[in-house]
């Protein structure tokens, strides 16, 4: 009973079992599994997009690779959040060129070409624990084979600095790749500093360890690429420092203020200031192809080897490419025309120069709280460096830009233009250092004038260059009233200091004044019947006679003199066969004075008399009233039996009028007329040199019989001197601000217009642009329409950020044609890469987007180039080897490589080997059982190792 009683209780217990052992379901996925399948899912769409489409949905491109692009996806997995990347090329090739300088740097460790990165989205963005690290991956790899995929997966571990990973690849069926890379920052051991440690520690990875690597042979693929570096010129900051501290106290940085030898000392600018050089340095890579090495002493011999046995050098120039944006630290013309163009800005302000300096002026405080002027030993100095005794003009305008004289400033040596350079940098170009810097430049300008210095970097002679600036037209007028003050006053002391008062000698009752400019005989030697050199109207009369000055000495009488002879002066020289009307004698040419110079605002004085009086053909003998007079004065007394119609014969032959010049032009007209057997000659006046009170008659019979050299000066230099000193003394400070800014850009541009870059054309191209784009903006300057405001302001300062731009073009041109003189070549192709990638980022704007690229290009250095590239690598001296380490070798004109990086590999045949147990009949390829990459320096060690192994 009770056995029986047993059994039948067991039969009902062992149902119950069943069901409660039914509730361990194992259909239903665990949170692992699901993080796996949830991989797969986004692996398996991004197979299934495919490059193209990756890239329509918004891949995000990575440089500098041309070609490699990423698309990313978040992933949760036990509370925590991970973040897969996905690697991926654009082209088809699935080979990876060991050294190619734009590969990832995972591609470069580990030869991979697309791959997947999985990390925590974390701060770190590492994997800091072991056991998550290895599930992670473990994770990654299912899901790849399962989409039956070959692409790499790595997973960030350890310290970010270490740049660490760990990988793994299925490689199909037969065989897994596993990955990892590791870096070591400080004390790198002795032995992997040199290259037989490198290699025995790779063949160490596939080698029993108890072999002596010295002693056998290895079959081992070897590549090294090395990088050198040039040491920079500007390696000592601290006299840097003091130059910069002397500028920012106010001072210019023209002259000799240091001894240092700086890269751009020959540099048109470097009288100005000093620019950092764009160029830091030149890096060059030297490449080692693949090499077989069997054996540790090959490798040592391989380490005192010359980088010229090296099969590839690559030329990697170090050139800033920070768009300047910001001018904080910027040094050049640029930045401090830019202040010129904010003290533009503020001139609008005050009537006066001097408000701006003025302690009483009203609303200026703000003005005096943050703006500083410059203290007077500096200002001294300045104006001692401007008034420099001695200075003259050069011949800058055969080298000068062929459209600057578009740009309506002052030419780059005169004192104007000088004073607007200095400017820039006197008391950082504040309207308050400006003004009182200009008040102190006038006040010299005015000892000039009244002790009779010869004014410096003007011309003192010749005519007013109506072309230039107002202020630099009438300082060069100034510069000729105290020539002609200075010749005055020698006179007047000769007269006094001679024991004769009448020593002045006269030659055939002519009067020799010395202070009037003598014409070379030569110029009217060609003055003939039937091609004089005489104008066809009033206006043009007044230059076509000869200048006036003494008889040149090769002047005879004419052979039909009579008794009147002995009283002609001042006479020039026989116009041709010509005849005086009333008696028979040749018509003789006087000497005339030159018309009195006039500025630009003196022209537009008579412009808008003209206008407001209209064209009356009196009205405008009257302008010219004071040079008739002294013309008709000078003609009387080289004619003294002259009538009114032989002035006009000789002055304005278009109003004598004869039967011929109705059919032949009136300068042929005295050939046809004059000769002494058709005496006298036949003609008459114009109509409108015959009108009844007509002025030119009027005048004619007023004036005396004077030659030129007795006539009062048509120039009177006190007058328009003190004219001239009443304009600068007054001038309103706008209209200061607005030549200056004018004269600096021009003066600027024409200074960097000397830089010597090799004739690259993009950058004569940028220069030509330059000066089209100053002449079109500051046009309303130059026609005085600014007011304050104005559109055109903010014109100026693009105008400044341009003239940054091809400022910084310039400097990069310069450094690079010095650099390499002896291979223009590579000069230009550097430059012209470098153009096409500054272009894209410079703009008009003071600001650009893409600042921090960092241009990077590999230029190929041909065998013959590869001594001119040697020679810039100049050996270092004791202070430049701050680097006290043991040598690595392959040194360059005692230089170390920067960078060692090295591949070593080893390939073996899957048939025929321990790997081939489980390979399928008739399989037999060759893969890379082992992989390492090393990258360092005798500081610092990275190492990334791949191993294939069959699974």
């Amino acid at each position: 009973m009770a056995s029986t009683s047993r059994v039948e209780s067991d039969g009902e217990e062992e149902p119950q079992e069943e069901e409660l052992e039914r509730f361990d379901d194992f259909t239903l996925a665990s949170s692992w599994e699901r993080f796996i399948s949830d991989i797969e899912a986004v692996c398996r769409q991004w197979m299934a997009n495919g490059p193209k489409n990756l890239l329509e949905k918004g891949a995000v491109h990575l440089s500098p690779s041309m070609n490699l692009y990423k698309v990313k996806s978040e992933l949760k997995y036990a509370m925590k959040s991970y973040c897969m990347e996905y690697h991926f090329e654009t082209n088809g090739d699935g080979k990876i060129t060991d050294w190619d300088c734009s590969l990832h740097d995972l591609q470069l460790c580990f030869g991979v070409k697309d791959f997947l990165v999985i990390a925590p989205q974390s701060v770190s963005g590492v994997i800091l624990d072991d056991p998550e690290s290895s599930k992670l991956l473990s994770a990654v790899a299912i899901a790849l084979s399962n989409c039956s995929s070959m692409w790499p997966a790595f997973v960030p571990v350890h310290d970010p600095s270490r740049k660490s990973y760990i990988g793994i690849q299925s490689m199909g069926t037969i065989f897994t790749r596993r990955f990892e890379a590791d870096h070591i920052s400080s004390q790198v051991p002795v032995k992997l500093m040199h290259l037989e440690g490198l290699f025995e520690l790779f063949v160490s990875k596939f080698a029993y360890s108890q072999l002596d690597f010295s002693a056998h042979f290895f079959q081992v693929h070897f590549t090294m690429k090395l990088t050198y570096k040039t040491i920079s010129h500007d390696d000592d900051d601290a006299t840097h420092g003091v130059d910069a501290d002397f500028v920012e106290s106010g001072g210019s940085p023209k002259g000799d203020t240091h001894t240092r030898t700086q890269w751009d000392d020959d540099c048109p600018w470097s009288e100005w200031y000093s620019a950092e050089d764009p160029v830091r340095g030149i890096e060059l890579v030297t490449i080692w192809t693949d090499k077989m090495v069997e054996s540790s002493s090959e490798m040592a011999e391989l380490e005192n080897a010359s980088p010229h046995e090296a099969q590839r050098w690559m030329l990697c120039p170090d050139i800033s490419s920070t768009i300047d944006g910001s001018r904080a630290n910027s040094v050049g013309f640029a930045s401090q025309l830019s202040l010129l163009v904010e003290a533009l800005d503020m001139s609008f302000e005050a009537q006066f120069v001097e408000d701006f300096v003025s302690v009483e002026k009203p609303g200026m405080d703000n003005l005096k709280s943050s703006m500083v002027v410059p203290p007077p030993s500096v200002v001294d100095r300045l104006l001692k460096e401007l008034f420099q005794d001695g200075v003259k003009l050069s011949g800058f305008r055969k080298s000068k830009h062929k459209k600057s004289r578009f740009i309506k400033g002052a030419p780059l040596e005169s004192l104007f233009a000088q004073f607007c350079l200095s400017s820039l940098w006197f008391g950082n170009c504040n309207i308050r250092a400006i003004a009182s810097f200009w008040i102190e430049f006038i006040r010299e300008v005015r000892w000039c004038w009244e002790e009779s210095q010869p004014l410096p970097r003007m011309a003192s002679s010749g005519s007013i260059d109506l072309s230039t600036c107002l202020i630099n037209q009438k300082l060069q007028m100034l510069a000729i009233c105290i020539e002609k003050k200075q010749q005055l006053n020698e006179e007047y002391h000769d007269c006094i200091g001679s024991e004769d008062g009448h020593s002045v000698t006269m030659e055939n009752d002519q009067v020799v004044d010395d202070s009037w400019k003598t014409p070379d005989p030569g110029e009217h030697s060609d003055e003939k019947c039937d091609s004089p050199s005489t104008p066809t109207n009033f206006h043009n009369s007044v230059n076509s006679g000869p200048t006036y000055g003494t008889k040149p000495d090769n002047f005879t009488p004419s052979s039909d003199s009579k008794s009147s002879d002995y009283m002609r002066r001042g006479s020039a020289s026989v116009v041709g066969p010509m005849m005086l009307l009333k008696s028979h004698q040749s018509l003789h040419a006087p000497f005339t004075q030159e018309a009195p110079l006039m500025t630009e605002d003196m022209h537009e004085e008579r412009l808008q008399a003209v206008d407001a009086f209209g064209d009356s053909f009196n009205f405008s003998a009257q302008l010219e009233k004071e040079i008739l007079f002294s013309d008709m004065s000078a003609f009387k007394a080289a004619n003294p039996e002259a009538v009114f119609e032989d002035f006009i014969r000789w002055h304005s032959p278009g109003d004598w009028e004869t039967d011929d010049t109705l059919k032949s032009e009136p300068s042929s007209s005295f050939a046809s007329v004059d000769s002494k057997d058709n005496w006298p000659p036949q003609g008459r006046l114009s109509q409108r040199m015959s009108e009844r009170g007509n002025l030119w008659r009027k005048i004619w019979n007023d004036a005396p019989a004077l030659p030129a050299s007795e006539q009062k000066p048509l120039l009177d230099p006190n007058r328009e001197g003190e004219k001239v000193l009443h304009y600068l003394e007054t001038i309103r400070p706008h209209q200061l601000l607005e030549q200056m800014v004018c004269t600096s850009f021009r003066a600027a541009a024409d200074t960097l217009n000397q830089t010597s870059f090799g004739g690259l054309k993009q950058m004569q191209t940028k220069i030509d642009q330059l000066y089209v784009t100053m002449a079109s903006m500051l046009k309303p300057l130059q026609a005085n329409r600014l007011s304050a405001g104005s559109e055109a302001i903010e014109d100026l300062r693009r105008l400044s950020v341009v003239f940054g731009h091809v400022e910084k073009l310039l400097t990069i041109a310069a450094s690079l044609h010095r650099k390499f003189l002896q291979a223009p070549s590579m000069s230009e192709a550097i430059f012209t890469s470098y153009h096409e990638f500054y272009s894209k980022r410079m703009g008009t704007g003071s600001v650009e987007e893409n600042g921090d690229t960092q241009f990077s290009m590999k230029l190929q250095v041909r065998n013959h180039e590869r001594q001119i590239v040697s020679s810039m690598f100049t050996p270092p001296t004791v202070n430049q080897s701050w680097r006290k380490v043991l040598s690595m070798g392959n040194l360059l004109n005692g230089h170390e490589p920067i960078v060692r990086e090295i591949i070593f590999s080893k390939r073996d045949q899957v048939s025929g080997n321990h790997y081939a147990s489980h390979t399928p009949r008739g399989y037999n390829k060759e893969i890379e059982t082992y992989r390492m990459y090393i990258s360092g320096t005798s500081n610092d060690l990275r190492v990334a190792l791949s191993v294939a192994s069959c699974d």
